[in-house]
C-alpha cells in the first residue's frame, strides 16, 4: 500500500460524464518547495482521511499538486458570469478539481486545488495565488461554517516556495477547497450561451441528481429544480444578513447551485450597522453593498432562470411565465427566513404581525446611533446594556419596553428566550482588524499564533469565554476598512 492510498482518498469523477465542453483535462503545475501551513484536522476526520498520512511529505505533495491521489482525473471547469453586471465567458483560471471524494457517510464532495497553476481558462494569468488571500479564505470559510452558514470548506493551505508577482512579489500558496460541488449559476450561463439545449439539459440533470434528487419525481422536475435553488439561495442570503456578512463580489459565477457560500475575495463582516457598507475596493458604485445583497441574489437567480427556459416548457411564453412565477417567490422566501432569524436573535418563538416593525425599529436605532451590529445583539442577550451609547437613549428605552412586552406574549419563559438568543447571536465574528492582524503576522513574520488563536474562537463563535470576550473589542479607529480581490 502506498503512502497516497494510506491517506484515504476515495475519488470519483462524475463531472466528466458531462459533455466535454464543460471542462478541460488539466494537470496542476508542480511547485518548487511545498510546505504545509495549515491543516483542518476536524474536516479531514469528517472526510475519512488519515491525518498523519495527510500531513506527511507525500500528503503535502498531493495538497501542493505535485502528486495526484489514486483515481484522480484532474480538470478545470468552464463557466461564465455576470461580473458587476457585465457578461463574460470564464472558467477555472487558477483552480483544478482533483475529483469528487466519497466520505465514509456516502457524501460526495469536490476536492479542488486553488492556486495550482495555469489552465486553458487563465486568460493570460499565471494561475497562482498568494499566501495572504488563501489564509483569508481558510479563516473566513471556517468561521462561516462555525456560524452555521452553508459554505465551501478549507482543508489545507500549502506554501509553494515560489513568488507570485502582483503589484509586488508575494509568497505563493495553494488552498485545498472542499465543496458540495462547484456548479454555479455561471456554469448554466456558459451552457446557455452556447445555445445547445441538450447541453443545458445534461447539466441540469447532473445538478438535480447531485443536489436535488427528490425533484425527479415532480410533475415538472426543472421547475421544481429552479424552485429549490431559489429557496436555498434565499435562505443563504438571509443567514448572511443575520450575522452582518458582506460577500463583496456577488457575480453570477460566485453563486452556487447547492446554496453554499463560495469565493472569499473582498468579503468582510460589518462592525457599525449600516446597510450601505461596502468593503471591496473595486465596488465603487456600491452594487454589492450589505443592504443590496438580497436584491442582487434575486437578479442573479433571474439570470439562472433564463438559462432553464428551454427546459421549463416547450412553449416559450409558458416557460417565461413559469420562470417569472418562481423568481417572484424569492422576496417572500427571503423575508420569511430573515424575519424568522431576527425573531430568534430577539428570543421570540411565536409569530405576530407587528414583529417586522419591532425588528426594523431596532435596526433604525442601531443605524442612527452607529451601533455595532454583533455587540448590540450580544448585549441584548446578556442584559449588559452599557456597551453602546444607543442603550442610554430614550428611543431605545421605549423600544426595550415594547420588546419586553413582546416576549411576555409567548408561552416560552424568559430563560427559554435567553437560551435561544445564545444559540443565534455569536459572541465573536472575524473582526476585520483582527483578521488583518493575523494575516500580517503570518505572511510577513511567519508567526501563525495570531491566526490559530483567531481560528480557535471564530470556529466556536457562540461560546462566551474570557478569550472570546477579548475578540469582541472594536477596532481602535473608525478608518474605513477596504478589501481587495485576490482569492
Amino acid at each position: 500500500m502506498t503512502a497516497k492510498s494510506e491517506i484515504g482518498w476515495n475519488l470519483e469523477n462524475s463531472y466528466k460524464t458531462l459533455p466535454e465542453v464543460f471542462y478541460s483535462n488539466t494537470l496542476p503545475e508542480k511547485v518548487r518547495a511545498s510546505k504545509l501551513i495549515l491543516m483542518n484536522e476536524q474536516l479531514a476526520t469528517e472526510l475519512g482521511l488519515t491525518i498523519t498520512a495527510l500531513k506527511s511529505k507525500v500528503g503535502t505533495e498531493v495538497l501542493a499538486g505535485n502528486e495526484l491521489p489514486k483515481s484522480s482525473m484532474p480538470i478545470s471547469q468552464a463557466y461564465a458570469g455576470h461580473q458587476f453586471g457585465q457578461f463574460t465567458m470564464l472558467g477555472d483560471g487558477r483552480a483544478v478539481l482533483l475529483g469528487e471524494h466519497i466520505t465514509p457517510t456516502g457524501e460526495r464532495v469536490d476536492i479542488q486545488l486553488k492556486g495550482s497553476g495555469r489552465t486553458p481558462f487563465s486568460r493570460g494569468g499565471d494561475g497562482r495565488a498568494a499566501l495572504g488571500p488563501m489564509l483569508r479564505e481558510y479563516l473566513i470559510s471556517e468561521a462561516m461554517h462555525g456560524l452555521g452558514i452553508p459554505t465551501t470548506r478549507s482543508l489545507a493551505v500549502v506554501a509553494t516556495g515560489e513568488k507570485v508577482i502582483r503589484e509586488t512579489d508575494l509568497k505563493g500558496a495553494i488552498l485545498t477547497r472542499v465543496s458540495s460541488s462547484h456548479l454555479r449559476v455561471g456554469t448554466f450561463q456558459y451552457a446557455a450561451a452556447r445555445d445547445v439545449v441538450e447541453d443545458v439539459r445534461a447539466l441540469a440533470d447532473y445538478a438535480i441528481e447531485r443536489h436535488y434528487p427528490d425533484v425527479k419525481v415532480a410533475e415538472n422536475p426543472y421547475v421544481s429544480f429552479l424552485e429549490n435553488v431559489i429557496h436555498q439561495q434565499a435562505s443563504l442570503v438571509a443567514k448572511w444578513q443575520l450575522v452582518g456578512f458582506v460577500h463583496g463580489v456577488m457575480n453570477t459565477d460566485n453563486m452556487t447551485i447547492s446554496g453554499e457560500t463560495i469565493d472569499y475575495g473582498p468579503c468582510a463582516f460589518i462592525d457599525t450597522f449600516d446597510p450601505s457598507t461596502v468593503f471591496s475596493s473595486i465596488d465603487r458604485q456600491g452594487r454589492y453593498a450589505f443592504g443590496n445583497q438580497p436584491t442582487i441574489a434575486a437578479w442573479n437567480l433571474a439570470r439562472f432562470a433564463e438559462t432553464l427556459l428551454p427546459l421549463l416548457d416547450d412553449n416559450k411564453d409558458e416557460a417565461l411565465k413559469q420562470a417569472q412565477q418562481q423568481i417572484s417567490t424569492f422576496s417572500d422566501v427571503y423575508h420569511e427566513q430573515w424575519k424568522k432569524g431576527m425573531r430568534e436573535k430577539l428570543g421570540i418563538f411565536n409569530v405576530e404581525e407587528q414583529d417586522a416593525v419591532l425588528i426594523n425599529d431596532l435596526l433604525a436605532l442601531m443605524h442612527a446611533n452607529e451601533a455595532d451590529y454583533t455587540n448590540t445583539f450580544l448585549a441584548l442577550t446578556t442584559d449588559d446594556l452599557s456597551s453602546e451609547k444607543m442603550f442610554k437613549t430614550e428611543a431605545f428605552k421605549q423600544w426595550n419596553g415594547r420588546w419586553q412586552d413582546r416576549r411576555s406574549r409567548q408561552t416560552n419563559s424568559i430563560n427559554d428566550s435567553k437560551q435561544l438568543m445564545r444559540k443565534t447571536n455569536p459572541t465573536v465574528i472575524p473582526r476585520n482588524h483582527r483578521v488583518e492582524e493575523a494575516l500580517d503576522a503570518a505572511v510577513n513574520d511567519e508567526d501563525y499564533s495570531f491566526l490559530k488563536r483567531l481560528l480557535h474562537v471564530v470556529t466556536d463563535p457562540y461560546s462566551d469565554s474570557i478569550e472570546h470576550r477579548e475578540y469582541t473589542q472594536l477596532p481602535p479607529s473608525k478608518v474605513p476598512y477596504q478589501t481587495y480581490c485576490g482569492t
